[in-house]
């Protein structure tokens, strides 16, 4: 299309494209046929698509929508081939599968690994910056079960489909308060400061007792607060 023919007023253009206004009842068609062979491809590619889903998942779900908008759009091209590269998916992502489910290796290379982001109520910074994850943005999961401070917290792992399994202190030890600052009266309703003269980085969260002059000895920051336990 050249810029002579692109007119701001040509609504006709704007509106159908280049194909004629009957075209809309074909992409009707087309579409309910599409969504029709998009429903038994994705049932035959089993409940994990319509669950969590792993990369390899996601990549297909990605490829089916990139196959589908073509031929349900465009005049010039076919259903049949829209079809044909859908089952041809849907083959693929099983052999994928396959292999996966016999290899370690393939599985550990297309699946990922699960990480351990908090060990013993200490973030481990490390494995944060591995997956690109703020500390605000963990903070925001473990407030949303629940936690209010780091001592509450055994282990938090990002499974490698991405979802996140915690596995709580019992009983909870003095640990990093991860309570919006702003908010002091759920502080001082649901935690206090323990008393010992124990603080916590931080930057990590780990707890020490004695000079807040050190250094932490797990990720050797200078920067304390005092400790808090729930009430």
């Amino acid at each position: 299309m050249d810029t002579q023919s692109i007119q701001f007023n040509d609504w006709q253009r704007i509106l159908f494209g280049n194909a004629p206004p009957i075209f809309l009842l074909e992409v009707l068609i087309r579409a309910l046929f599409t969504y029709a062979v998009l429903l038994v491809v994705i049932r035959l590619l089993g409940k994990r698509m319509s669950g969590q889903l792993t990369i390899t998942e996601m990549a297909v779900m990605l490829t089916l929508g990139a196959i589908i908008s073509v031929p349900m759009q465009m005049p010039e091209r076919g259903i049949l081939h829209g079809v044909v590269m859908l089952f041809f998916v849907l083959a693929f992502q099983r052999g994928l599968t396959w292999f996966i489910f016999k290899s370690h290796r393939v599985e550990a290379l297309t699946q990922g690994h699960m990480i351990t982001l908090v060990k013993d109520g200490i973030l481990q910074l490390h494995e944060l910056a591995k997956v690109n994850m703020s500390r605000e943005q963990l903070f925001a999961i473990l407030r949303s079960e629940g936690i209010a401070h780091l001592g509450q917290v055994k282990r938090v792992y990002q499974e490698a489909n991405g979802s996140f399994s915690i596995y709580r202190n019992e009983p909870s030890a003095p640990g990093y308060s991860i309570l919006p600052q702003m908010d002091h009266q759920l502080q001082q309703e649901v935690q206090q400061p323990v008393e010992g003269n124990l603080h916590a980085c931080r930057n990590c969260g780990n707890v020490s007792k004695g000079n807040v002059q050190e250094a932490c000895s797990a990720c050797g920051h200078l920067d304390w607060e005092n400790a808090v336990q729930q009430k």
